[in-house]
């Protein structure tokens, strides 16, 4: 059967690694969404690769997707690194500036290519993942507009998840705590890295929930660390 799937951030320190695990899977196409794709661009016959400016303007996604062939009985599969972070401060010496950062990265972007998405799939079925955070399900100080932009986007994960199960469209997310990135390397101890989640791996759990997509639908996995073993 063939199957196509887009990856929103493939160039990015999670995507690449994602990036790469899956494209030794099965898919018939990939999609890669990115900054500078082209000059990131990887050659293979199976790649469209599609350069990215905000995405938290509507209008922006809506042509990004326009790019994306639907084909007949071609489910397609979506995993989206989009996101950023913002910690260390409290809430009452946050700007607002800080907090709609936050909500326009974690949630805006993601919203409008949920909504893109979903209208794709609808004639074929498919699967969406997205990228939210540890720190939307726990309670931290420090990281409230972070950690409550993540929340938000777990609510839409599974909300949405409920909206298009009859659609045979599964909505479904990670929440990791820390990746194995060289931002992250550079303020841990260095006997401390193996506890780090590793993007490659990461690439085989979307793969793992993407092949189970039609009995899978509104779970947040939670990445809390990794064993040495």
């Amino acid at each position: 059967m063939n199957k196509n799937i887009l990856i929103f951030g493939a160039y990015g320190a999670l995507g690449k690694g994602v990036t790469a695990t899956l494209l030794k899977k099965d898919y018939s196409k990939y999609y890669l969404f990115g900054s500078d794709a082209e000059k990131n661009s990887v050659t293979d016959s199976r790649i469209v690769n599609i350069n990215v400016s905000d995405l938290s303007v509507e209008a922006n996604v809506q042509k990004l997707f326009s790019r994306v062939q639907v084909e007949e009985n071609t489910p397609l599969f979506m995993f989206s690194t989009i996101g950023g972070f913002f910690a260390g401060v409290d809430l009452k010496d946050t700007k607002s500036s800080d907090w709609e950062r936050m909500f326009n990265l974690n949630l805006k972007t993601n919203f409008h290519i949920a909504k893109h998405f979903i209208k794709l799939a609808e004639q074929n079925g498919g699967a969406a993942c997205f990228t939210s955070a540890l720190s939307g399900m726990n309670n931290e100080a420090g990281r409230i507009a972070y950690g409550a932009s993540k929340s938000a986007l777990i609510h839409m994960i599974r909300s949405l998840s409920e909206e298009c199960a009859s659609g045979g469209i599964s909505v479904m997310g990670i929440a990791p705590h820390l990746l194995d990135t060289p931002a992250n390397r550079e303020w841990m101890n260095e006997n401390e890295y193996h506890t780090l989640q590793k993007p490659e791996e990461i690439g085989e759990l979307i793969h793992f929930l993407f092949s189970n997509y039609h009995y899978m639908t509104g779970n947040i996995i939670t990445l809390k660390t990794r064993f040495r073993r």
